[in-house]
């Protein structure tokens, strides 16, 4: 067991992991709030999006199951 554990501690570097973690903040430290505008913009494009895939994915549904089932 516990050279097991000692193996996994030699594969992971305490530099590597300062490295990720300093990655990580300064990719925080760049993030800001969005506006509300901004906010209610990217929503009503997602909002849009997901319901143009709904109508695509339901007309293939009527394409493959309905359509065949009445001829």
């Amino acid at each position: 067991m516990d050279n097991r554990i000692n193996d996994l501690t030699k594969n992971v570097k305490i530099e590597e992991i300062t490295r990720k973690l300093n990655e990580y903040l300064r990719i925080l430290k760049l993030a800001r709030r969005p506006s509300r505008e901004e906010f209610f913009r990217v929503s009503k494009i997602a909002g849009a999006a997901m319901a143009l895939i709904g109508v695509i994915g339901y007309l293939i549904y009527v394409l493959m199951v309905v359509l065949p089932k009445g001829i």
